[in-house]
């Protein structure tokens, strides 16, 4: 897997992206962060610079993560995932010792995505669509990670040609099912570690006041931006950082 290892010290901020994403959609966080302690980010499987076309599952996906983190002699770690990546920061089970989880609702009830969205998953179909995908088509895809308007660095429009198309199916089709079995607000009750949740008012993915109140009554502390939408990371980053910071502050107390 690909690693990038800031800062050092403790805490230990772990870093995971969503779905066609890369270590990159932590850039603006990463420097604020490190100020404070050490900062790994990682590609997931069949993402960014890392390969891999099966072992897309959160579970699998959480495994190669904690061999990342053996690897590197890291015991706990706060763990911040991003989107799909809040599904693999659960999965780390109690090596996360702190979760924050940003931009995403406990299952898809009530989601709404780009039109064609589906398509992605298409045996055959898929693959040919993520291939040939016309730029247009791709930078509006992306678009709607962002509040409306929101002026993104075309830098991450380079994740999507990185992305597996074998993802697509694991995210759109097998994920949907894995979280009406067993949704995120649940994980996060029967975990119970300290956990925040970052939510951007105008996510276009997901209704923010239906996930801010199911992860309020599974005991989160959820914190709303008004400005941001699904990237609150991308898009306001310092307001993010802080929020992370004062997680481990509360929990000190």
């Amino acid at each position: 897997m690909f690693v990038t290892d800031e800062g050092q010290g403790s805490p230990v901020f772990l870093l995971l992206h969503g779905f066609s994403g890369s270590h990159r959609w932590f850039d603006a966080v990463t420097p604020l962060l490190a100020a404070h302690g050490r900062v790994l980010r990682v590609d997931l499987r069949g993402h960014g610079r890392t390969g891999g076309r099966t072992g897309l599952d959160a579970v699998s996906q959480a495994a190669d993560v904690l061999g990342v983190l053996d690897s590197l002699g890291v015991g706990q770690v706060t763990a911040v995932g991003h989107s799909y990546g809040a599904d693999v920061a659960l999965a780390l089970g109690r090596r996360a010792s702190r979760l924050v989880i940003i931009g995403q609702a406990p299952d898809y009830g009530g989601a709404t995505f780009p039109r064609g969205n589906g398509l992605l998953a298409a045996p055959f179909l898929g693959p040919l669509l993520h291939r040939f995908a016309p730029a247009g088509a791709v930078r509006r895809a992306v678009s709607y990670a962002f509040a409306p308007g929101f002026a993104f660095d075309p830098v991450l429009l380079c994740d999507h040609a990185a992305t597996d198309p074998a993802v697509a199916r694991a995210v759109i089709v097998d994920r949907r099912k894995a979280l009406a079995r067993r949704p995120l607000d649940e994980q996060v009750r029967d975990l119970d570690v300290p956990t925040l949740v970052i939510l951007g008012r105008h996510d276009r993915f997901y209704p923010c006041a239906r996930t801010a109140e199911r992860y309020r009554a599974a005991g989160a502390r959820v914190e709303i931006i008004a400005d941001a939408g699904h990237s609150p990371q991308v898009e306001r980053p310092s307001e993010v950082v802080d929020l992370v910071l004062s997680l481990h502050a509360n929990c000190s107390e």
